[in-house]
């Protein structure tokens, strides 16, 4: 979920009176005016063409999503110019990055020489998501706010995490988790890095959640008798998890029936986890509070 330095944001176990999280605000009226165009040009060409979206489809558009994520880790430390910075910030980010996407997808689609275009879209979202990594690195290593350990290693508690979450869902789901295949461990994995690099923010780092819903979570867990040992975001991992592991289990007979508008959703579903979660990550990395 939405993370931000505690000092000027919500403190751990204080609720906002709003529903979005803080930092979710729209750009100016040109720029979102430029964006939406974009979006809904690529769209309507994407509708046009009406591509298959498989399972190695939304797995293709996985490293998009964290590009999306680093996009705005730089917007958060101000590394754009001004003309351009209002494109990446919250929730443009992700429009613009979708736009991007689309297009790079229909372009390697009319390239003959492009024979497997689903991973040269793969690819170029990687190495696209390199550029903004490198400039939030930077920026830890100018700035003297670079971390590594703790943030690292919520990666590969979410890995493991995510791993036995997938095991054990595939034995008491076995026919749904072999429809969703890929796909669907992706959006396990996701929204459990999103879980755990929250409560590594929390928890570990002086970071505050910004996202009303899971504070409130967080703020129940902060008054259980468990909170001096095991803090306050471990529940907000145990029901991420049920939660994520639970809409992928339904989604399996959409995707069975409707496989592209299935996927389509799961995609989706994909986003909203990988992408907070990849955000968490590389802003712990760039902009510890305690090494500011």
């Amino acid at each position: 979920m939405a993370l931000a330095q505690q000092t000027g944001f919500l403190p751990v176990g204080l609720l906002q009176p709003d529903i979005l999280p803080t930092g979710f605000e729209p750009p100016a009226l040109p720029y979102l005016v430029v964006v939406a165009a974009a979006v809904l040009v690529v769209g309507w060409l994407l509708v046009r063409e009406d591509p298959p979206v498989t399972e190695r489809t939304v797995l293709a558009f996985a490293p998009w999503m964290a590009l999306g994520s680093a996009l705005y880790v730089g917007f958060q430390l101000q590394q754009y110019p001004d003309a351009v910075a209002p494109f990446f910030g919250s929730p443009i980010v992700y429009a613009t990055t979708f736009a991007l996407a689309g297009v790079v997808w229909l372009a390697l689609r009319q390239i003959p020489a492009v024979g497997r275009p689903l991973p040269a879209l793969a690819a170029t979202g990687g190495v696209l998501a390199l550029v903004p990594t490198a400039l939030a690195v930077q920026y830890g290593l100018e700035h003297d706010s670079l971390t590594l350990v703790e943030p690292l290693a919520g990666v590969v508690v979410a890995v493991a995490l995510a791993a036995v979450a997938w095991r054990l869902l595939g034995r008491l789901a076995p026919e749904e988790t072999t429809i969703v295949g890929a796909a669907g461990a992706l959006a396990v994995f996701g929204h459990v890095l999103d879980a755990v690099s929250t409560t590594v923010g929390v928890d570990l780092l002086g970071f505050g959640e910004q996202t009303p819903l899971s504070a409130a979570i967080m703020h129940f867990a902060a008054a259980l008798p468990t909170e001096p040992y095991l803090g306050v975001g471990w529940l907000f991992v145990l029901v991420k998890t049920v939660l994520a592991c639970g809409v992928v289990v339904l989604l399996a007979e959409y995707v069975r029936e409707e496989p592209s508008e299935g996927n389509l959703v799961l995609a989706f579903v994909t986003a909203v986890g990988l992408g907070p979660g990849a955000h968490n990550i590389l802003l712990f990395i760039a902009a510890n509070p305690t090494g500011l």
